[in-house]
């Protein structure tokens, strides 16, 4: 509810405009109508500056030839004080549907009375609510936080024990000396496997890996034939000899005849 009294018509049409496009609120978003009603009162005591009263000039325009027609700020306000709120009004929102719809919400009247009480008040209870709702919660806050800051002054933080160390034993001293001597073992267990893995790969690289001949295969028939390693020349020569020993010697009378 706006009170025009000795208010400037620019102005106060200009908050009209916001509260019925709902630009007010954080949900607000141009393609929806969330303004609110807007009822305004004492429509004929708005105030303008400077010579606007006459300077000031309303067309109308019925269509036909000659239809032009001229008034005065003073005259409108004379003859229907609430045009210039409206006009004014109807000029700043959307020029489309949603702006239709908005300018719907608008009421003004020229006086103090209004038909609108009920609405006026139900909305004044709701703000008075709602403030109240707001105070409440402050003061809750207000009491949590005084009631940590006694419990805080009260019991002083508590400091960690310190933490006691059982005394040492004969048998801590044993496991203690035993420790080192556990080491060596493991040591020397570890080293003695290395050294075996390490022959044992020696081994297997100093053996030669024996090669298998290569399969032959005879164009005319398609079979595959089986090479046979040659014999080396040392081999050969071994033989020759051996069956030069195994000959028979023959004598000289057996050469005669």
């Amino acid at each position: 509810m706006i009170n025009a009294r000795g208010k400037t018509l620019g102005r106060v049409s200009s908050e009209i405009a916001v509260l019925l496009q709902g630009k007010h609120k954080p949900t607000y978003v141009p393609y929806l109508n969330s303004g609110d009603f807007v009822i305004v009162t004492n429509a004929e005591k708005v105030r303008v500056t400077g010579d606007k009263l006459q300077q000031k000039i309303y067309y109308r325009y019925s269509g036909y030839h000659g239809g032009l027609k001229e008034h005065t700020l003073a005259r409108v306000l004379e003859t229907d004080s609430t045009r210039a709120i409206k006009h004014a009004v109807k000029g700043m929102l959307p020029k489309s549907r949603l702006g239709r719809k908005m300018f719907s919400r608008l009421k003004v009247y020229a006086g103090e009375t209004h038909p609108h009480e009920a609405q006026v008040e139900g909305g004044r209870r709701a703000e008075r609510a709602r403030a109240a709702a707001e105070a409440l919660a402050e003061t809750e806050v207000a009491v949590e936080e005084e009631t940590q800051a006694e419990v805080a002054v009260a019991e002083p933080e508590a400091k960690p024990k310190p933490r006691r160390r059982r005394p040492k034993t004969a048998a801590d001293d044993a496991e203690t000396q035993a420790q080192p001597e556990a080491k060596a073992v493991v040591q020397e267990e570890t080293q003695d496997e290395a050294a075996v893995a390490e022959a044992d790969s020696h081994t297997v690289q100093s053996a030669p890996a024996a090669k298998r001949p290569r399969a032959q295969t005879n164009k005319g028939t398609g079979t595959t034939l089986e090479t046979t390693k040659p014999r080396s020349r040392a081999s050969s020569s071994s033989k020759a000899d051996a069956d030069d020993e195994a000959a028979p010697e023959t004598s000289d009378e057996d050469q005669e005849a």
